[in-house]
């Protein structure tokens, strides 16, 4: 059994996150100090909260964080968590994790925000958290920012929204999602146990 970890940034409602691992046969601790993570074969930064809150939560952890990276521990950034791995964002003042180069964005306001419900993927080449994803599977956001990567080559697959809304990144051990795969169905599903298998290695 894969032994991982999500990060609390104090936001709560990670219990369907943990319930989704659990289920997918994964032994699953919430920590609130990333020193403990060499315990762990992989890493979720869960999409609840808003940017500053959650970056200074992480802050006392940052250096651990960047050598997280470095050691190619697997870390699985969803929403908020995935927008905290680039430079800055939109939402906050505070500066992101800067792993990625890139900012976050707010939606433009001719759409409804923030953005909520189900929305088809755009696959845009092979990536190891989608296989098995067909292309156009539904899955469920909840967002009113969008990431704006430099190196659009970490771009796996898109979402539709009026405009294109970058759905899935991976870079090596790195992998973030635009929406929640632990309310996506059995779609998220596949996800999640494309993540832990990446885990188990």
């Amino acid at each position: 059994m894969v032994k991982v970890a999500i990060f609390d940034y104090g936001a709560g409602n990670i219990f369907s996150l943990k319930s989704s691992l659990e289920k997918n046969e994964a032994q699953v601790d919430i920590i609130t100090n990333l020193e403990k993570i060499k315990n762990y074969s992989g890493l979720f930064l869960p999409g609840v909260g808003n940017f500053d809150p959650a970056i200074k939560s992480l802050n006392t952890s940052k250096v651990v964080f960047q050598d997280l990276i470095k050691n190619q521990i697997p870390v699985l950034g969803i929403c908020l968590g995935m927008e905290m791995f680039f430079e800055k964002s939109e939402e906050g003042k505070l500066g992101g994790l800067g792993i990625l180069d890139g900012e976050v964005i707010l939606l433009p306001n001719k759409f409804k925000i923030p953005h909520m419900g189900w929305n088809n993927l755009q696959i845009k080449k092979p990536s190891v958290l989608l296989d098995g994803v067909k292309e156009g599977s539904w899955v469920y956001f909840v967002h009113s920012y969008r990431i704006k990567p430099k190196n659009e080559e970490i771009i796996m697959a898109d979402s539709d929204y009026g405009i294109n809304v970058p759905a899935v990144i991976e870079n090596q051990t790195l992998f973030g999602t635009q929406f929640h795969p632990e309310k996506s169905s059995k779609v998220g599903s596949i996800m999640i146990k494309n993540f832990l298998r990446v885990c188990k290695k």
